[in-house]
């Protein structure tokens, strides 16, 4: 081994290379690659006198950590105005609105994000319920599963909304038995017809708030992330951050399929994976066959309990499944979102129809699965397709007494179908892990504690369906070796061996010996990209 660039020490170094038994207290860097493995002692003559030595004490380190689904850019938009999530009282939910109008001047936007269905008591989610507190402002609430937003009555009158429309994919303007807008708008094509009259911000602005929302995800100790959509004005925010210096996490990006397209539309997505910058890249493409459970437009076998839910987003599914197969066969990973039964079994049939030599060219995944029945669960096995789970969505808006919206709309059979995490995983699967942000918050030892629980980390509550809890070692995989191989990119990352990148993060506590609650309130030391360290705290 040549002089190494770089030494770092701790305690606790947990590999998770399956190949490596031998334990590890040091780590030899060089050209931003690990260079060696070994106790301290062997460390004593691996070092030179240009060699920078950095001793983490009694920290612990793990692989860079890698948030499995994410939305950076996507969640500039979604989190604009006032935060309400984790509110499940509408009257608390009404005086922010209140104070957000009263500091704003004549005529301007009321913007605000995060809200849940459960604030509204099993009522209709309406614009009835916020209209009089605006004192005539538009407003534009964006609920938290991202996948619809609550106009009030002067937001659409401005859009030009007053009746129902017809749009590509299963979007709709909900609309009272009168045909008049109630305010509650369903998936993408709708939520854009008012997004599209709110006052824009500058590019600028919105770099210097991606700056933030990424420096923040490397704060939490994380090196990576997947992000699940990806435009052109992404890549420019990416390439402005780049000339500013390195973006503090790597970023894997997959724009967004969609319904109404095809193969022309398939072949410029195609063209434009492999584009990227030094931590960025265009790697796969994201697709969608449903929406939500909360908002109605998941897809399941059976109507939820209101009657909806019963339909793809893609109003031809087998076009979707066309999709599928195209980039399948040029050797591009997929993503699709899949909530519900009958739209994981869909995606199921369609990646299953391909030959396995097509499907075995890239990495497919699967995002959410949220009510899976066990014939699904099974037909995982020897699939070779990767399972991608958010366990906060489950701790955060789901609850063991199944009285949350989610559960109420798909009684009590499907609920206790509830994130099969534990199950999915013993099909001998890959489960990547990670936020949606912002849909929920990313600081991944929370979400790593949650996914052990099987509740909200620091909260005295019942777990949901404890059965598919994880171990903290298959949790912390998760956002490790697990979130390398979704990737498909096992060779590079997702375990400290010798020749990998040095994509490292440090923690505080050992995340595999830890009690889960006292993990999420530890503090994320630092990271390390290409061996390039990033110190969070003083050591």
């Amino acid at each position: 081994m040549t002089t190494p660039d770089r030494i770092i020490l701790a305690d606790t170094v947990h590999t998770l290379d399956p190949a490596r038994t031998p334990p590890a207290q040091a780590i030899a860097i060089s050209g931003g690659r690990i260079a060696a493995l070994g106790t301290r002692d062997d460390a004593a003559s691996w070092g030179g006198p240009g060699t920078d030595i950095l001793d983490l004490g009694r920290a612990t380190i793990v692989p860079g950590l890698v948030d499995g689904h994410s939305h950076p850019v996507f969640g500039l938009d979604i989190t604009a105005g006032v935060d309400l999530s984790g509110l499940q009282d509408l009257g608390e939910v009404r005086r922010r609105l209140a104070a957000e109008a009263a500091r704003l001047g004549p005529g301007e936007w009321v913007r605000a994000w995060g809200l849940d269905p459960n604030a509204f008591d099993g009522a209709p989610v309406t614009s009835a319920a916020i209209d009089d507190v605006l004192g005539g402002r538009p407003a534009f609430v964006r609920l938290f599963d991202g996948h619809s937003a609550l106009a009030s009555s002067r937001a659409l009158e401005l859009a030009g909304i007053d009746g129902p429309r017809q749009f590509e994919g299963a979007a709709s303007i909900v609309c009272d038995g009168d045909g008049r807008p109630n305010g509650l708008l369903l998936e993408f094509h709708a939520v854009d017809l008012v997004a599209r009259c709110l006052p824009e911000e500058s590019f600028e602005q919105r770099r210097d708030r991606l700056a933030e929302v990424l420096e923040g995800f490397g704060a939490a100790g994380l090196t990576g992330a997947h992000v699940m959509d990806h435009s052109d004005e992404s890549a420019a925010l990416y390439r402005a951050l780049e000339e500013r210096g390195e973006l503090p996490v790597r970023l894997r990006c997959a724009p967004w399929c969609q319904p109404g397209t095809g193969p022309e539309d398939w072949a410029e997505l195609a063209a434009s994976v492999g584009a990227g910058g030094r931590r960025w890249e265009v790697a796969g493409i994201k697709l969608f066959i449903d929406g939500t459970v909360d908002n109605g437009t998941a897809w399941l076998y059976e109507p939820d309990t209101r009657g909806e839910s019963r339909h793809p987003f893609w109003p031809d599914p087998v076009e979707y499944a066309s999709a599928v197969a195209y980039f399948a066969e040029r050797g591009i990973p997929t993503a699709t979102h899949a909530i519900g039964d009958a739209g994981v079994g869909y995606v199921l049939d369609a990646l299953l129809a391909l030959e396995p030599a097509v499907r075995s060219r890239a990495v497919h995944r699967i995002e959410h699965l949220e009510t899976v029945p066990d014939e699904l669960v099974a037909r995982f096995a020897d699939s070779g397709l990767v399972a991608s789970m958010q366990p906060t969505h489950c701790t955060h808006y789901s609850r063991a007494d199944q009285s949350d919206n989610w559960s109420v709309r798909l009684g009590p059979v499907r609920a206790g179908r509830a994130w099969r995490c534990r199950d999915l995983l013993e099909q001998g699967r890959t489960l990547v892990l990670g936020s949606d942000w912002p849909i929920a918050p990313y600081p991944p030892l929370p979400i790593i504690a949650d996914a052990q629980l099987r509740r909200r980390a620091g909260v005295s509550e019942e777990p949901i369906i404890p059965s598919q809890a994880l171990t903290a070692r298959q949790a912390i995989e998760g956002y490790t070796s697990h979130a390398a191989h979704a990737a498909g990119a096992w060779a590079d990352s997702g375990s400290i061996t010798v020749g990998k990148r040095a994509d490292l993060t440090f923690l505080e506590l050992d995340p595999l010996t830890t009690d889960p609650d006292q993990l999420a309130e530890s503090a994320p030391l630092g990271t390390a990209i290409d061996g390039e360290v990033r110190l969070s705290v003083r050591v």
